[in-house]
C-alpha cells in the first residue's frame, strides 16, 4: 500500500510549489468541492466553474496558509462557497441588464448558518475516516473521494472487488451513524 501522507503534509509541500503535491490534494478535494458548489448554484456547468476557480484561488493563497485540521477540505470549502457567492451575484446583476422579470430559483443569499454547518460537517466526516483503518480509508478515498469503480479500487489496492464492496458500505453506514449522532445532539 502506498505510504499515507498528511494534507499537512501535502498542504506545505503545494505551498513551497509543489505541483505534485498540489495535484494530490486536488485529486483527494475535486469531487466534495464540486458538490458543494453544485448544492449552492444548482447547475453542473456552474459548479464545475467554480471548482476550478476554488482550486486557482487555493493555489494562490497555499504560500501564506497555515492548516488548521486535520483536513483542508473546510478550508476549501469556505473559498468554494465564496466562489460561488460571487456566482449568484454575478448571475443577479447579469440578468438584471438583459431582462425585465427576475428569476425566482436564485437564492437571494448564501445562509452564513448553512455554510457553518456544512464546514463542521465536513470536519466531523474527516474526524470520523481518521479513525477508519488505513485500508479502509483507503477504500473511502478511492470510491467516494474519487470516483473509481470498485473493481479499480480493488485492483489498485491488491484486494478483491467483494472485499472494497463490502468495506464501503460499512464505511459508509459508519459515518451515517456517527453524523447522525451528531445532529441529535
Amino acid at each position: 500500500m502506498p505510504e499515507q501522507i498528511s494534507d499537512q503534509e501535502w498542504t506545505a509541500r503545494a505551498a513551497a510549489g509543489d505541483q505534485e503535491a498540489f495535484r494530490a490534494l486536488y485529486r483527494a478535494y475535486v469531487r466534495p468541492v464540486y458538490w458543494i458548489a453544485h448544492g449552492i448554484l444548482g447547475a453542473a456547468a456552474d459548479a464545475e466553474d467554480i471548482t476550478q476557480e476554488t482550486f486557482l484561488v487555493a493555489w494562490r493563497k497555499l504560500p501564506g496558509m497555515e492548516l488548521a485540521g486535520e483536513s483542508l477540505l473546510p478550508w476549501l470549502a469556505t473559498i468554494c462557497r465564496f466562489q460561488a457567492a460571487n456566482r449568484l451575484r454575478q448571475r443577479r446583476r447579469d440578468q438584471a441588464n438583459t431582462t425585465d422579470a427576475p428569476d425566482e430559483s436564485l437564492r437571494d443569499t448564501v445562509d452564513v448558518e448553512e455554510q457553518v454547518i456544512s464546514a463542521e460537517l465536513a470536519e466531523r466526516i474527516t474526524t470520523e475516516l481518521g479513525t477508519l483503518s488505513d485500508l479502509d480509508q483507503e477504500i473511502f478515498r478511492l470510491c467516494a473521494a474519487e470516483g473509481y469503480a470498485y473493481q479499480a479500487a480493488a485492483e489498485q489496492l491488491g484486494v478483491s472487488h467483494g472485499v472494497v464492496r463490502n468495506r464501503l458500505s460499512r464505511v459508509r453506514t459508519h459515518l451515517r451513524g456517527a453524523l447522525s449522532e451528531t445532529s441529535e445532539a
